[in-house]
């Protein structure tokens, strides 16, 4: 999913000595976020409502996973760009903290969620792969939108990403091991295959035809989305005859682990002692997963039961991150 520019600029914040971003962008291209927020998980919902009802239908395309997953992947190569990356050297230090907290706190409220609701195997290991994933591709429209750090939200986005074929399998083989047996090699080719490969593909393309690319933009988030949706409803095709049953305990779990997500990124920027807007982005990209391929590897090496939890993080963490945005805007006017 494409992000969204760094086009704002920084003003001092007296009463906090930090930085905060003042968007110098249009209120159409503002609307445009706030649409694509909250118009992605209606899309994504259809989808589900989709596989759902028409189960069989949508049975002929289960096939289909690995190769949406890349569709998506590629479109976010697409947007990437190698000064993306120079922040790793500028500022090593948010940019490391965001990526750990990443891969160290979600998996880490996963096993509490776990714990706490008394998860059956299936749905546990599907909550702790979501845990385990990359950052979500769609966090950097939700930083933006909450006034956060928007080129940290990309570094640590295309970070986590590059990270996950080593760090993904490892982690869920551990932690979700004891739940269901797993194929952590099989896993980590996979991961390879569907997301370091497009996204390399990816920004190489946009450095060779980067006029191409600029004009192809627009419409990159909406494609990724549609190949999101058609992947739920893959998952919710498979796990039709359990969802009645299962599908609310689901969703706590996943509202849980999500806000946890949102609370514990934000407090990981405090305690270092990062700006209000690393902040904000620090609990954005830790609260947001890429469930999309959560679910698509729950599917491919797991069960479709453990696939259901990354189908419903996929929807939900697009409408909590609209709100944690407008909480934030919130924050930021002034007080009479």
């Amino acid at each position: 999913m494409s992000h969204i520019r760094d086009t704002s600029r920084v003003t001092p914040d007296v009463d906090t000595g930090s930085t905060t971003p003042t968007p110098s962008i249009s209120a159409t291209e503002d609307r445009a976020a706030y649409i694509a927020a909250l118009g992605f998980p209606i899309l994504v919902i259809i989808g589900g409502i989709v596989g759902f009802t028409a189960s069989d239908a949508v049975s002929t395309i289960s096939g289909w996973t690995n190769t949406l997953l890349g569709i998506v992947m590629f479109g976010m190569g697409l947007t990437l760009r190698p000064v993306d990356f120079a922040l790793v050297a500028r500022r090593p230090l948010p940019v490391a903290i965001g990526v750990v907290a990443q891969y160290v706190l979600m998996p880490l409220i996963a096993l509490l969620v776990v714990w706490i609701l008394q998860l059956p195997p299936e749905i546990a290991a599907g909550v702790i792969l979501v845990g385990c994933a990359p950052g979500g591709t769609s966090s950097n429209v939700v930083s933006y939108l909450a006034r956060g750090d928007v080129a940290l939200s990309v570094t640590m986005t295309s970070v986590s990403t590059l990270l996950a074929p080593l760090l993904t399998p490892l982690l869920t083989l551990w932690l979700a091991g004891r739940y269901m047996p797993l194929d952590a090699g099989s896993m980590a080719l996979s991961i390879v295959q569907v997301v370091l490969v497009p996204v390399i593909a990816g920004l190489l393309i946009r450095l060779l035809l980067p006029r191409v690319v600029e004009a192809v933009l627009p419409v990159l988030p909406w494609v990724s989305v549609v190949a999101i949706a058609m992947i739920v409803a893959i998952v919710v095709s498979g796990s039709r005859d359990v969802i009645v049953e299962a599908g609310l305990i689901v969703l706590v779990a996943v509202i849980i682990h999500n806000a946890l997500g949102y609370l514990l990124g934000y407090l990981a920027g405090r305690f270092t002692g990062q700006p209000v807007p690393a902040r904000r982005t620090m609990a954005v990209e830790v609260g947001m997963q890429n469930s999309g391929l959560a679910a698509g590897l729950a599917t491919q090496y797991m069960s479709p039961l453990a696939a259901l939890p990354g189908a419903v993080f996929s929807v939900w963490h697009n409408l909590s991150g609209a709100v944690v945005a407008a909480l934030c805007r919130a924050a930021d006017r002034p007080r009479r």
